[in-house]
């Protein structure tokens, strides 16, 4: 099956907003534990429009990276609904959620996981190369854009290794963005840098959001989160509140 293929193969079973990117019904995931089921989400109900930036915050285990890894078809919902640009995810099997993946979703994760073998370059060429939509010349041509635009174009031929913390998680961004993605997924994507590199990551967000990026992003930061235009917080399982950045006034750093 094609890509062509996620459009338009079933009917979705939720009213969506005309202009949503990202739509969530009820969602509901427990965990099994030793001791008691663990129920990190209840019923959570959220809609992202196309080219917003929206931050998920909450305290340690309230739900945040479940509702991420859902929303990125990585786990799989007891209950709930979940579409993505136009397309009900829930339900799907393993090989249509990934070729989802390929043509929708971008993941920067906390710890980078780059391909430490690879060089800077092949590490950004690598997706567009998997998907097999566009040939190795154009990927690479794309890889060396997006090296550029995030300020590593003399970075290309250097492993992970011997790069900053910042200056690898900027690459991590460049990997997530190869194949032009529908919607950017951050889990924490500063929380394992310094407050320079913090800084620099930030600020990258913000301009791809201004270039139009579709954004969500995990953060225990009040800083990071000041840089979206809405705040979704989730605590028990459940969204709380939704905040805009200027009712935020605590600061924690990165």
């Amino acid at each position: 099956m094609t890509d062509q293929a996620l459009s338009g193969d079933a009917a979705l079973s939720v009213d969506a907003p005309h202009d949503a990117v990202l739509t969530v019904r009820g969602l509901r995931r427990t965990f099994e534990a030793e001791l008691a089921p663990v129920r990190a989400l209840r019923g959570v109900d959220l809609d992202v429009a196309r080219g917003e930036f929206v931050s998920v915050m909450g305290p340690s285990g309230c739900g945040k990276s479940t509702l991420l890894n859902l929303v990125a078809g990585l786990d799989v919902a007891d209950e709930g609904t979940i579409i993505v640009a136009g397309e009900e995810i829930t339900g799907r099997d393993e090989d249509w959620l990934a070729r989802m993946r390929r043509r929708h979703i971008g993941i920067v994760f906390q710890f980078f996981n780059l391909l430490d073998g690879m060089t800077a370059l092949e590490n950004v060429v690598l997706p567009a190369v998997v998907s097999g939509r566009v040939k190795r010349k154009a990927a690479e041509s794309r890889a060396r854009d997006l090296l550029d635009l995030l300020g590593l174009a003399d970075k290309s031929g250097e492993v992970p290794a011997v790069l900053s913390g910042g200056q690898r998680q900027r690459l991590a961004i460049a990997r997530a963005l190869a194949n032009e993605p529908t919607l950017l997924l951050a889990d924490e994507p500063t929380g394992a840098l310094d407050t320079e590199g913090g800084h620099e990551v930030l600020e990258l967000f913000r301009r791809l959001h201004a270039d139009g990026q579709t954004i969500i992003m995990v953060t225990h930061s009040d800083e990071v989160a000041s840089g979206s235009e809405r705040i979704v917080h989730l605590r028990d399982g459940l969204v709380e509140r939704v905040d805009a950045p200027g009712q935020v006034t605590a600061t924690v750093g990165f």
